[in-house]
């Protein structure tokens, strides 16, 4: 029992995720706003000529269809007017979660790692309880697991179960060679499955990040819904300055020496950097990066992010 006590949020098990799906029924990637709508799983958007549930009476506009017109009014206000219809349109989910060796820590509560699968387990629980098929891409330095969007539990139990098996891979004794381009090689696979009409997630430190990644999520926000989910942990927010810290990279080991305030600085000025990378992304391809800190409760923060994002665009 200790054991496991121990490896308390340094590993993930299916069980784990799998009970995550009571956690996820108050979330929502719903726009309610009638026309534009970015955050939108299965999603209510304004469309012309026959649908689901009636939404408005307006004029006639050049390209209408002829057959949304409303004959009576438009008799009784000698005025051409049609019948607006809001339909229901179903948008497969795309989740794609990192689980490289450099989201292999944590200071406080869980390693990255953990609270990316977290995140992913979350969104793939409540799109599926809106009724939306969900697959994705689970990704580590050497492979991609690519599962393709399906409507039921054991889709998404077999994706818990490819989330965890990468997680329990992970050591600090790791051998290999980090792969920062396998960020851009996982993204760019995305591209090539969803061509419109998709919902995607990605989830990552964005560790490696290109004007290629840049690039690649520009050209899927053109046809489909991104959003970007930035799992970090505060530590190099907040750096100690009395100790030294030795890092890994694989079979290299560095010792940082944090009571010197030089290294400090620069340690301090690389996260806030990325930091502002990162938001001038969200501005320029107009789509959510949303901060998930690995120090806190991982769902309470992505209630409040999805809540926040989806204010911000009804502002628009």
């Amino acid at each position: 029992m200790a054991a496991a006590e121990n490896l308390q949020g340094v590993y993930i098990s299916t069980d784990q995720l799998v009970a995550l799906e009571a956690r996820a029924r108050d979330l929502s990637f719903v726009q309610k706003s009638p026309s534009h709508q970015q955050l939108a799983g299965r999603m209510q958007s304004s469309m012309r000529g026959r649908g689901l549930t009636f939404e408005e009476l307006r004029d006639y506009l050049p390209g209408d269809d002829i057959r949304s017109i409303d004959w009576r009014v438009t008799a009784r206000t000698n005025n051409p007017v049609v019948r607006v219809y809001s339909e229901e349109k179903e948008r497969p989910a795309l989740i794609v979660v990192d689980q490289r060796i450099n989201m292999f820590f944590g200071s406080r509560r869980a390693m990255k790692s953990v609270t990316a699968a977290e995140v992913a387990m979350l969104c793939a629980w409540r799109i599926l309880g809106s009724g939306d098929r969900v697959g994705g891409c689970v990704f580590n330095d050497s492979d991609i697991d690519e599962l393709r969007p399906h409507r039921s539990r054991e889709a998404v139990i077999t994706f818990a179960d490819t989330i965890a098996r990468q997680n329990g891979s992970l050591s600090a004794a790791f051998s290999g060679a980090p792969s920062p381009s396998s960020l851009d090689a996982v993204v760019e696979r995305i591209a090539g499955i969803a061509h419109h009409d998709h919902l995607v997630v990605v989830i990552s430190d964005f560790d490696g990040h290109s004007d290629k990644t840049r690039n690649t999520l520009l050209r899927l926000s053109d046809r489909n819904d991104v959003i970007c989910i930035l799992v970090y942990d505060p530590f190099l927010l907040d750096l100690p300055t009395t100790s030294s810290m030795v890092v890994s990279a694989g079979g290299l080991q560095a010792e940082l020496p944090l009571r010197r305030a030089d290294v400090r600085h620069a340690i301090d000025s690389f996260a806030r950097d990325r930091g502002r990378e990162l938001r001038a992304w969200q501005r320029e391809l107009g789509l959510p990066m949303l901060p998930v800190s690995a120090a806190e409760e991982t769902a309470p923060q992505l209630r409040r992010l999805l809540e926040q994002a989806a204010w911000r665009q009804r502002r628009r």
